[in-house]
Parts: structure tokens; C-alpha cells; sequence
């Protein structure tokens, strides 16, 4: 028998600049993911702007804007329920604080709506996954500015009125506690040649929180049965040994993820949060209404990406020129667990730990909507066969399993990263594989675009038609 409700939502997840590609067409934006050239993902660009002599990974993603139909197709095939998805705000508000939509991007939304819809695949839509109009960026410094929680909520609005007949799930912000480590891909805040500065990262993520709880609210007001969440990259932490000072260690680490999302659940800051923010020498600036508006904007369900565990304290040297990656990471290793080959710590039970972490303190319905391994594939006779992949995933579902029929977790849907190959958010590669269907494009972007189903599609397949009663990797396909 099957651990999982009869409705669970097994699917996968995507996000629009990965994939779309079509960067300059139909009216569309820059967004601020389109001047990160080759090997600049995650990090900051030299200048906000497109050099024509280096190559940008995300101009041309896996070409979804023309292929959503075929691609959707195949994903049906392996029998979803749930397609996570976000619209490229570029896509439909060109520089953020236009007058009017842009009505090309709408109509192509309402294309890929009408399409899941045909294959009777629900949406779960992500509002903003690191896809903020570049012109926001280069004018008000992104969500530095108090002026862009307007903008989003009124893009959220159009949104909402346009597409409220198909989608009843969404999601405000991806990652949104990568405002304070990752700050120009997540708000739009670009530091060019300044040092970061933490009192501007967090004031940046408290105009994101609000923006967020406004939005809910006028979801709430123009779908009266939408259900709206955030979203957080759920980085659970250990102690690095039973010192009690490593215990501290540890809820800081925690609380770096906690601070969003208490507040997003409770609507209003945690009690802790003076104190953490004290100890940076930060001071939050609320406007009249601030307080209300997270009041008002509580999510009906959390959702968080899992892809690793880190080890307390993670910058144990007190390094201020950490990069990215390690502030995301941390910088110890953990000496029980396997690592990917992007250096990933792999630990299918700290998903388990994860669930009951935040289910314990919030008890809402909530998703894990990214979970996946990066990993190099190899076609042989045209085929792709990665048991490494089945075996990431089949260790992790049997985790979740066990959290809703031991623990008691109210988890709804679960979504992998990815149904299909796309380019990395984090390295900006191809090779960097994370689908179920490989894609015929190298790391240059060269190839034919063929799109393969690999071993691990007819497994997911198998996952989904038993409702997740059946693990065990196919025989054959």
C-alpha cells in the first residue's frame, strides 16, 4: 500500500528562463538573468548589461517558448499531476513598471495553461524565480527600492485576473531567503564593484516579504479558491559535534531559513529576529502598513527546494569574502555523506528531518517543489542510462514516505528537479543534468535539441501510475 494520499501531486518543476530561451521575442524584457554570461550563474554580472562577444546560457534555454506543446506532451506520457512552472515577469511587464501588459506574453501563458489543462496536469506557478525585469534592476536597484513591492503586487494582479481560471496554486517568490546570500538573481540588488552590504540585504528582504504577503492578499481577493505560498531553499544544519556552542551554531544556521518563514506563516517577525538582526548591526526600516500587510498576507501552504544539508557554523573562520557558493554550502563537509559531483552533500534522511522541522512549527499543508541531482549523462546507442538518478530519487521518495505515514507530515505534492534537461541556474551548464528526458544541447548550446527519454523516465513513470507504492528501478523499458 501506498504511503501517499490518493490526490498527491507528483510532478516536477521548472522555471521559465531555464527553458524558454526566445529572450527577445514577442515583446518580452530583458530580465536580470540575461546579462549573467557563461559561468557568471548565481553570482553578479560585470554590468547590467548584454556584451554581443559573450555567450548567455539563458538567451536560449532548451527553446520551451516553441516546444511547450511536444514537451508537455512527453511529460504527460510519464504521467504527471503537477507541473511546476513560472512566468517571466520580463515576459509580461517588459521594464517592470509598464503602463499596460505585455498581451503577446499573456496570450502565450494562456497557451501553456491550455495545454496542461488538455492533459489534465495541474499548475503550480511561481510568480518571480529569479526573473525580475532587468529595467527594475538599473532603476530602483530592485527590491532595495520599497517602490517595487507595487510593482509586483500589480503584476501579481494581472496575473491573478489572467490566469485565475486555470491556476489555483502558486507560488509568490522562488528561494526567497536567497534575498540575504545570492541577492542579485533573488531581488534584482546589484552591489557592481561595492562590498555587500547585510543592512541592505535584509532591508531588501523585508520589501520581498511584504511584496509576497500583498500579493496573497489580492490572490486571496481575485481567486476566492487559490491557494498561494512562498517558497524557501530549505538548507537544514547540524551541528558539527555536541559542543554546546555548535548547538548555537546550529539554530543560526537554521534561523537564516526560519526568519522567512515564520514570518511568511505567522505574519510578523519572530521574536528572535531583534536579537539575529542586532548581532549584524542591522535595523530594519517598516513603513505604516508594513506590520499589516503581513498580517493580512499569511501563505496557505509552505514550500521549500531540497537538494543537500549543510554542517554548523558554516563559515566557521568568520570569512567575509565567502562566495556564493560556501554562503549557500557552507564551508564543512559532512564525513557521513555522499556528495554529488558539483560537490553537493546527498542526504536523502535530512529530507525527512526537513519535513518534520517545519511541519512541527507551522502544521500547514506544505510541498517540497525542487528536489534533484546534478549529474553528467551519457548517450550509448542512443539511449541514456542513469541508475544514479533513480537511486538519488528512490532514497529521497522513501524518506518522504516515511514523514506523512510515521511523522504524520500534511505534504501535498512533491515535484522534481527537473521533468526534463534545462540549463543550471547554478553553473549555467547543460551537462549539469537534472531531467527525467535528456536534451540534445551541449554546454555551448550546440546540438539538435532532441529531447530522449531516459531510464529514470520510465521508473518516475512507474513512481507515479502506483502512487509511489512501487520503487524499485524497472528491468526494462
Amino acid at each position: 500500500m501506498s504511503a501517499f494520499p490518493p490526490d498527491f501531486l507528483w510532478g516536477v518543476a521548472t522555471s521559465a528562463h531555464q527553458m524558454e530561451g526566445s529572450y527577445d521575442k514577442d515583446g518580452k524584457g530583458l530580465a536580470i538573468v540575461d546579462v549573467l554570461p557563461a559561468g557568471h550563474q548565481g553570482e553578479y554580472p560585470d554590468a547590467l548589461v548584454v556584451d554581443p562577444d559573450r555567450r548567455y546560457p539563458f538567451h536560449h534555454g532548451i527553446d520551451f517558448y516553441r516546444t511547450f506543446r511536444e514537451d508537455i506532451a512527453l511529460l504527460a506520457e510519464m504521467g504527471i499531476k503537477c507541473f511546476r512552472m513560472s512566468i517571466l515577469w520580463a515576459r509580461i511587464m517588459p521594464n517592470g513598471d509598464d503602463e499596460t501588459p505585455n498581451e503577446a506574453g499573456l496570450r502565450h501563458y494562456e497557451e501553456v495553461f491550455a495545454e496542461l489543462a488538455k492533459y489534465g496536469i495541474t499548475p503550480l506557478v511561481t510568480l518571480c524565480h529569479y526573473e525580475m525585469p532587468l529595467e527594475l534592476s538599473r532603476r530602483y536597484n530592485g527590491f532595495a527600492s520599497r517602490e517595487v513591492i507595487e510593482l509586483f503586487v500589480r503584476y501579481a494582479e494581472i496575473c491573478f485576473e489572467r490566469f485565475g481560471k486555470w491556476v489555483k496554486h502558486w507560488i509568490t517568490f522562488n528561494e526567497i531567503n536567497f534575498a540575504t546570500s545570492t541577492p542579485f538573481p533573488c531581488s534584482g540588488v546589484f552591489f557592481g564593484k561595492q562590498p555587500r552590504s547585510e543592512q541592505v540585504m535584509f532591508q531588501t528582504a523585508h520589501h520581498q516579504m511584504v511584496a509576497s504577503a500583498k500579493a496573497v492578499a489580492a490572490g486571496h481577493r481575485l481567486i476566492p479558491d487559490a491557494k498561494i505560498g512562498c517558497m524557501v531553499n530549505a538548507m537544514t544544519a547540524y551541528a558539527k559535534s555536541c559542543d554546546p556552542l555548535d548547538a548555537l551554531e546550529e539554530l543560526d544556521a537554521d534561523r537564516e531559513v526560519f526568519y522567512y518563514t515564520d514570518t511568511m506563516v505567522r505574519g510578523h517577525y519572530p521574536a528572535y529576529a531583534k536579537g539575529f538582526l542586532d548581532r549584524k548591526g542591522i535595523a530594519i526600516e517598516q513603513a505604516d502598513g508594513d506590520a499589516e500587510a503581513l498580517a493580512d498576507g499569511t501563505i496557505d501552504f509552505l514550500a521549500w527546494s531540497y537538494y543537500f544539508s549543510r554542517v554548523a557554523p558554516l563559515n566557521p573562520e568568520k570569512d567575509p569574502l565567502i562566495t556564493d557558493a560556501q554562503r549557500m554550502l557552507g564551508i564543512l563537509e559532512n564525513p557521513y555523506l555522499a556528495r554529488t559531483d558539483w560537490g553537493w552533500a546527498i542526504d536523502p534522511i535530512g529530507l525527512r528531518v526537513t519535513m518534520n522541522r517545519y511541519y512541527d512549527r507551522y502544521e500547514i499543508p506544505m510541498a517540497i517543489v525542487e528536489n534533484g541531482i546534478g549529474a553528467k549523462d551519457e548517450v550509448v546507442d542512443g539511449q541514456i542510462h542513469d541508475p544514479y538518478r533513480i537511486e538519488f530519487f528512490k532514497a529521497h521518495i522513501e524518506q518522504i514516505a516515511l514523514g506523512i505515514a510515521e511523522d504524520g507530515v500534511d505534504l501535498f505534492g512533491y515535484t522534481t528537479w527537473s521533468g526534463i534537461d534545462l540549463v543550471s541556474a547554478s553553473s549555467g551548464q547543460m551537462s549539469k543534468r537534472y531531467g527525467f528526458i535528456h536534451v540534445d544541447l551541449d554546454d555551448n548550446g550546440d546540438g539538435t535539441g532532441k529531447r530522449t527519454r531516459k531510464d529514470s523516465f520510465y521508473w518516475y513513470q512507474n513512481v507515479i501510475a502506483t502512487n509511489g507504492a512501487d520503487l524499485e528501478p524497472p528491468t526494462s523499458n
